[in-house]
């Protein structure tokens, strides 16, 4: 009944780490457009079908890895490079400045 070794598992294990990605780090994506989140969701999935069904799970799990190595190097590496606490996204300003996000910064 229950499988791991469908694409239905690797569409549902990448949902689910979008889903506790948002749930848990999605204050620090207040400013982007829902349709970009979306979009963002929806192209993933894609790839990751892609590859599944192209070279193989193995690979799949390796793009994840990979993708999971590129977030720890912008978080330990590139932000406090910048003088952005990688964990906390603060000083805001510096953050929302790297975003692109400035208009956000001026109070109406």
């Amino acid at each position: 009944m229950w499988s791991t070794t469908t694409i239905w598992f690797d569409i549902s294990l990448i949902t689910c780490l979008f889903a506790f990605g948002h749930i848990f780090f999605g204050h620090f994506e207040v400013h982007t457009p829902k349709w970009r989140k979306a979009l963002k969701l929806i192209v993933f999935i894609g790839v990751a079908i892609l590859i599944t069904s192209t070279v193989g799970r193995s690979w799949l799990y390796g793009f994840l890895g990979l993708m999971t190595v590129v977030v720890l190097t912008i978080h330990v590496i590139v932000l406090p490079a910048k003088g952005i606490n990688g964990w906390t996204g603060e000083p805001k300003e510096k953050y929302y400045k790297m975003r692109g996000w400035e208009r956000h910064l001026k109070k109406d």
